[in-house]
């Protein structure tokens, strides 16, 4: 690697470092204001988190089991890809682990209904276009498009994982059942 290119390497990292602090403080500053009313509504609704039953998890159908274990896995994994530096085989290694993870949650949760009575619901789409943005992510990195399969992994596992994980924690539905119930 040249020096104008350790330079840009160091710049760009740096960059990426400062975006992912300002995501964590953006989040915890835009739910600062609405603190009180999630205590609040925690206490009423006898709020009491604790580690989950296994063994109620060991009685789940065999796709919500494997879909749980992927999407924990997949959470996990892209956690641990997102604070480490990018481009090295660690990353390469991690992510296609992210990869299987992610596309096994996606699938498995076609095989999964409930929230729409026996139908597919609304977040389904979500696992519609993560099985189509999966290839496409691949696609752009492979042919040197950096950003484009940045945005699509992170796209990916801020919708996917966590705007779809949030949404399992509603009350009422069965992550909520496990954790809080």
């Amino acid at each position: 690697m040249t020096a104008p290119a350790t330079e840009s390497a160091r710049r760009l990292n740096l960059i990426s470092w400062v975006v992912r602090i300002g995501v964590l403080i953006v989040l915890g500053v835009a739910l600062l204001p609405i603190a009180p009313q999630i205590i609040a509504y925690a206490q009423h609704a006898g709020f009491h988190p604790h580690l989950p039953d296994m063994s109620r998890v060991s009685s789940l159908p065999p796709q919500l089991q494997l879909h749980i274990v992927a999407a924990i896995s997949a959470f996990v994994i892209g956690c641990v890809i997102f604070f480490q530096p990018k481009g090295s085989r660690f990353h390469k290694t991690l992510g296609w682990a992210w990869v299987v993870a992610m596309g096994t949650t996606a699938i498995s949760s076609f095989f999964i209904t409930g929230l729409n009575g026996n139908n597919l619901s609304f977040i389904h789409l979500i696992s519609g276009w993560t099985v189509v943005a999966l290839p496409m992510a691949l696609f752009a990195i492979r042919n040197k498009r950096i950003m484009i399969h940045r945005r699509m992994m992170t796209g990916l596992f801020l919708g996917g994982l966590v705007f779809a994980g949030v949404l399992t924690f509603i009350p009422g539905r069965l992550m909520y059942q496990l954790f809080f119930g």
